[in-house]
């Protein structure tokens, strides 16, 4: 690799003010502890706004030096998985979304990274029912614009029952989508099975975060920030 490459792939791994170790960039180029110090003197002299010591680690204030985003042939390739992905799981307009991002990306990557990318061997067939994404799109209008949810659940134990919820987070367990909310009927949290939802409509009314209400408490009082099983019984 040339030394300018190698600057400049320092630059962008310093990207986003990450602190990075001198062994990690070493391992990660493929080259000395010794030579990353000498790089790194090098950036630092010709006005990077690097700072950090050996031993300790380096990040770079802001990315106003940096030149544009480039992407590695493998982080295309995630990209391009995601993509897939998204368009398979999740709501029509995250998908559209997505498709036009991957539009801008490929259009600024390098044509010699775009054609070495590719998806790994990656093939996506599962897809989301189109009710269950048509809802999700609705619920995540719902958690962006703090608005109330009416829903017409059906637990499992085929019990029905109307709902008034304010919705905080959409979860994905490969197979199930779920709605983490606060359920004003049982006064509490709660996660419903969108594939169990007869209805779903927003309401007219909007809601405020509370303490003890927000998808941060539900963490803090069920799962102390651990990842959770799918629930069993949401209702």
């Amino acid at each position: 690799m040339r030394r300018a490459d190698r600057l400049l792939d320092i630059l962008q791994a310093l990207r986003g003010g990450r602190l990075r170790t001198a062994r990690d960039l070493a391992e990660e180029l493929e080259v000395a502890v010794r030579t990353i110090y000498r790089d790194m003197e090098t950036l630092i002299g010709s006005g990077a706004p690097i700072e950090g010591e050996r031993g300790v680690g380096y990040l770079m204030r802001g990315d106003g030096f940096l030149p544009p985003l480039t992407l590695t042939p493998g982080e295309l390739s995630a990209l391009r998985i995601g993509a897939d992905l998204v368009a398979a799981l999740a709501d029509e307009e995250t998908g559209r979304a997505f498709a036009e991002l991957m539009v801008k990306v490929e259009a600024v990557v390098p044509d010699a990274n775009r054609r070495r990318a590719s998806r790994d061997g990656i093939a996506v067939f599962a897809t989301t029912a189109p009710k269950v994404k048509q809802r999700i799109a609705l619920a995540r209008r719902a958690i962006r614009d703090r608005v109330r949810l009416a829903l017409d659940y059906e637990d499992e134990h085929a019990r029905r029952s109307g709902r008034i919820v304010r919705p905080l987070e959409l979860e994905f367990w490969g197979g199930v989508w779920t709605l983490t909310a606060w359920c004003d009927l049982r006064d509490g949290f709660r996660c419903f099975r969108l594939d169990r939802c007869h209805a779903m409509e927003a309401t007219a009314e909007r809601f405020a975060p509370e303490p003890g209400r927000t998808i941060a408490d539900f963490y803090a009082l069920e799962c102390h920030q651990m990842p959770r099983p799918l629930p069993k019984s949401p209702a």
